[in-house]
């Protein structure tokens, strides 16, 4: 809702605050939209080798070659994946090459997958190239293998 700008806001009465009440239990204060994180963007211009992992929702416009774990994953129209998607909800707009597993997917018009798809609903939109499996599933990310850790890197010891 927009501010309501008044000229002379110091003639009007303002009604009292109402008492500042704590949360309840019930309700999580992540539900807040003013809680909310804003998207994390993977630019045009980024080019990503390695897994990624979001505890949020993130937008891929460049280049990932390696796996994205999320829980809402947006593949933008120039963006290119090589790799597999997991997350809650996936719309794909760009390239993708590789498997995608989601409880809801979406592959736009623009879209071009070639993987299999994991899903529990999936919409293809007219004009979207797929090419691969289509796999109905109740719980499509918890049968996904889970995404290996880098080994950690040793330092090599001294030669002298």
């Amino acid at each position: 809702m927009l501010p309501n700008f008044k000229k002379h806001e110091a003639d009007t009465p303002k009604p009292p605050a109402p008492p500042a009440q704590a949360p309840t239990p019930t309700t999580p204060s992540s539900a807040r939209p003013a809680d909310r994180v804003p998207p994390s963007v993977i630019g045009p211009d980024l080019t990503i080798t390695g897994n990624l992992t979001s505890e949020g929702q993130v937008q891929i416009d460049g280049r990932v070659e390696g796996d994205i774990r999320g829980t809402h994953i947006i593949v933008g129209e120039r963006a290119h994946i090589t790799g597999g998607i997991i997350a809650e909800e996936v719309v794909v707009r760009g390239h993708v090459m590789g498997s995608v597993r989601g409880k809801r997917v979406m592959l736009q018009a623009q879209s071009h997958v070639e993987g299999d798809i994991y899903h529990k609903a999936l919409a293809i939109e007219q004009g979207a190239f797929f090419e691969g499996k289509s796999r109905r599933s109740e719980d499509p990310i918890s049968a996904a293998a889970p995404v290996e850790k880098p080994p950690m890197l040793t330092p090599l010891p001294d030669a002298s």
